[in-house]
């Protein structure tokens, strides 16, 4: 496991271009370089003047379907990256890679039908023989500011769209994962994309503001923490920005739901997949008291019983947390809910960058553990009276990604479908699910706009209208 074929210092890329720069930035896995100011002066101004390029769809196209087979070709290679560079679990570095690769797949097929629609304009006097053509075009260049937890299929959401939409893109990887993205950028460069549609530009996070305040660059499209998000959208008000945040994703088990052994399994897996560095992990859950009990210890089982160790072994579920600070405050967090009266049902330990699968139950408002998101393995679990309570209590967080609900009562299927707070609603399984070909993305705190490629294409682009007179319907 390590970095890609040829690595030595492996370059980042400016307008297609391999290059690097002096300084060097050392990962886990192998040795890139911070791009240098010419280097990241060069990637925007080829950006800018690529913007007017008509590329045509098929090439577009062809390049996202080059991307998405040379990844599955490569794809064990890709994964054991992912995990040497952040530590996540061979078994979810795998399955991020099958993601991307239909990400890259999905990118192709929609370059090739991004068409517009036609609008007759006779059905008021005056406008006869008139018709309008509306075509969505490139709202410019795109500044795309992607996260360490998913470094290769997040990335992926930011190229496939805006190089599907005839958008130039600049992405800026995490600092702690670069060569993931660096490698889709060698996948890239295979294709026939003209210079400066596309950059990989690793970039310190303090220097990240001066890129995303340049002119040059009127689309941010970020993923992250909502702290850093609600920062770049203050200070460029002027811009169009895309804001994929945090989460405290809650599930809701409801008396109708028989399957509890099922349930469990599903919420404390994917509360604790990859170290719950996911911002639509199980965190909270809000069982009926009618289930509660059986809930519980199928849950408390269920966790205790998880695998944790040595990311490389394909047995491991849950491995380290990006690094020891990340696992630090994570233990704090459940150390202050214990000590504030919350039970302890399995984990709270914590061994270096590693912290144990966590079930929490009885946590008091206003702990963290419930109110912020944790971006650990823990779950916390509380017992509701009615899916009324329920309700109010998934929507009392600042957050509002995603939320499951088990039932199979399609009454509350109604009600949580309009009531919910949320950017998706997933019914009979966890708010975890996400279809990358599907709209995704939050309100409130979690944020504005909607991943998932077509979705992503509509937020890049924006109506033009051409009117032809004379032509009829």
């Amino acid at each position: 496991m390590g970095a890609p074929r040829g690595a030595g210092v492996i370059p980042y890329w400016v307008a297609g271009r391999p290059v690097t720069g002096p300084l060097p930035l050392a990962t886990r896995a192998g040795t890139t370089s911070w791009a240098s100011e010419a280097h990241v002066e060069h990637a925007v101004a080829t950006a800018w003047a690529a913007r007017g390029l008509r590329t045509p769809a098929r090439v577009r196209a062809d390049a996202l379907a080059h991307v998405s087979a040379a990844l599955a070709a490569r794809a064990e290679e890709a994964a054991a990256l992912i995990t040497a560079e952040s530590g996540k679990p061979i078994r979810w570095s795998r399955a991020e890679i099958t993601r991307a690769v239909a990400t890259f797949r999905w990118g192709a097929e929609e370059a090739r039908r991004f068409s517009g629609t036609v609008q007759r304009l006779d059905t008021d006097a005056g406008s006869d023989g008139r018709v309008a053509l509306v075509r969505r075009v490139a709202r410019g260049p795109v500044l795309g500011i992607t996260p360490f937890n998913f470094p290769v299929n997040l990335v992926a959401h930011k190229l496939a769209p805006a190089i599907a939409a005839g958008a130039p893109v600049v992405i800026k990887p995490a600092p702690a994962t670069p060569l993931s993205a660096l490698f889709l950028g060698s996948l890239l460069a295979e294709t026939d994309l003209p210079e400066g549609t596309w950059s990989v530009l690793p970039v310190p996070n303090a220097d990240a503001a001066r890129l995303a305040a340049d002119p040059r660059l009127p689309v941010v499209s970020f993923t992250g923490s909502d702290r850093v998000g609600h920062l770049i959208r203050d200070a460029n008000p002027a811009k169009h920005v895309l804001l994929e945040l945090g989460g405290n994703a809650a599930a809701v088990v409801c008396p109708d739901w028989t399957d509890l052994a099922w349930a469990a399994e599903r919420i404390a897996d994917m509360g604790t997949y990859q170290a719950g560095q996911s911002c639509v992990s199980v965190q909270r859950v809000y069982a009926h008291r009618e289930v509660y009990g059986e809930l519980v210890e199928a849950l408390r089982a269920r966790m205790s019983a998880l695998p944790v160790g040595d990311p490389r072994d394909p047995a491991t579920h849950v491995g380290p947390l990006i690094d020891e600070a990340a696992a630090a405050r994570v233990a704090d967090w459940i150390a202050d809910a214990v000590s504030r009266g919350a039970t302890l049902l399995a984990g709270g330990t914590r061994t270096g960058r590693t912290v144990a699968p966590t079930l929490l139950a009885d946590v008091p408002d206003g702990c963290a553990v419930l109110t912020e998101e944790v971006f650990g393995p823990v779950v916390v679990v509380s017992r509701v009276d009615s899916l009324d309570e329920a309700i109010a209590r998934v929507n009392a967080s600042r957050y509002g990604l995603q939320a499951g609900v088990f039932t199979h009562d399609l009454r509350v299927v109604d009600r949580v479908a309009a009531e919910l707070e949320v950017g998706g609603v997933i019914i009979g399984d966890v708010p975890t699910y996400r279809a990358d070909q599907m709209p995704y993305g939050g309100v409130k705190d979690s944020g504005t706009g909607r991943e998932g490629v077509a979705a992503a294409m509509e937020d890049l682009t924006e109506p033009r209208v051409l009117v032809m007179r004379g032509l009829g319907y």
